[in-house]
């Protein structure tokens, strides 16, 4: 027995706001591939304070390519590096 691949619906084209919110309402797990998905990062705290900081060139450089590869700013990908190294368990 082989495994047929469900058949994904194609999303329709909207001609107003109002009719893709309408469709937003349904399930749309006909239409949703869950191998085409990403994993997205939300940041929900103000951002309140400002900080100056001196790298080096290739420091700076190495953290933009890294940014870059992740989709995301430079400084986020500074933020979240620091949120994670000062969130995560201390080591014994």
């Amino acid at each position: 027995m082989s495994k047929r691949k469900p058949k994904f619906k194609r999303m329709p084209q909207f001609k107003t706001d109002e009719e893709m919110e309408k469709f937003l309402e349904q399930d749309l797990s006909d239409y949703l591939d869950p191998k085409y998905m990403v994993p997205l990062r939300f940041e929900f705290k103000p951002k309140d304070t400002q900080v100056n900081l001196r790298l080096s060139k290739g420091l700076l450089a190495a953290i933009k390519t890294r940014a870059a590869a992740e989709g995301m700013s430079y400084q986020k990908f500074i933020r979240m590096t620091l949120e994670h190294t000062v969130t995560r368990p201390e080591r014994d």
